[in-house]
């Protein structure tokens, strides 16, 4: 069983997840521009971690949930992630999503067991997402993003800072 604060917590981590994915692609993009087939592919994952973050903050005001108050942090981090990912080059943006996606599976699936039938609203968006989240793992891992410079450190790097911003923005 969840209670009200858990479940407001997995609102503030999410909302800060999809708003910071929003500003990796953000630096990718101001980096590849928009014409390659991989800045092609990234503008779509944009538009979709965009439609995630507006869901997500209807659902945050809606519920009364506080917003996490590292939101300017993650802005910056963001946007530096994607942009210095994007300058090592466009495999390299791709091992990116393929890290951070990997973690947001997982993330999502504790998500998923942990609320259980308490909250359908939640769980179901949680699960739209999820799907969403492995599509763009897979696209990520089919544009190459195994093939990036150092791809085991890169990605393990990217992984380890995204389990530390969930748990960051969890409780701040």
């Amino acid at each position: 069983m969840t209670s009200d604060s858990s479940r407001a917590a997995m609102l503030r981590v999410d909302q800060a997840g999809e708003f910071g994915a929003t500003r990796i692609y953000a630096g990718q993009l101001a980096v590849m521009g928009q014409r390659s087939p991989e800045a092609r592919a990234i503008a779509r994952m944009a538009h979709q971690e965009a439609r995630h973050r507006v869901i997500f903050d209807r659902m945050i005001a809606e519920r009364g949930v506080r917003p996490t108050a590292l939101r300017p942090l993650w802005d910056v981090a963001g946007f530096a992630l994607g942009a210095a990912t994007a300058l090592i080059g466009p495999k390299a943006a791709m091992a990116c999503t393929a890290a951070i996606e990997t973690e947001i599976d997982r993330h999502y699936g504790e998500q998923l067991d942990e609320l259980g039938d308490e909250d359908p609203e939640l769980a179901e968006t949680i699960r739209d997402f999820r799907a969403e989240e492995v599509e763009h793992r897979e696209t990520a891992i089919a544009a190459g993003a195994e093939q990036a410079p150092a791809y085991p450190l890169l990605s393990g790097a990217i992984r380890l800072g995204c389990r530390i911003a969930i748990g960051l923005s969890r409780h701040i």
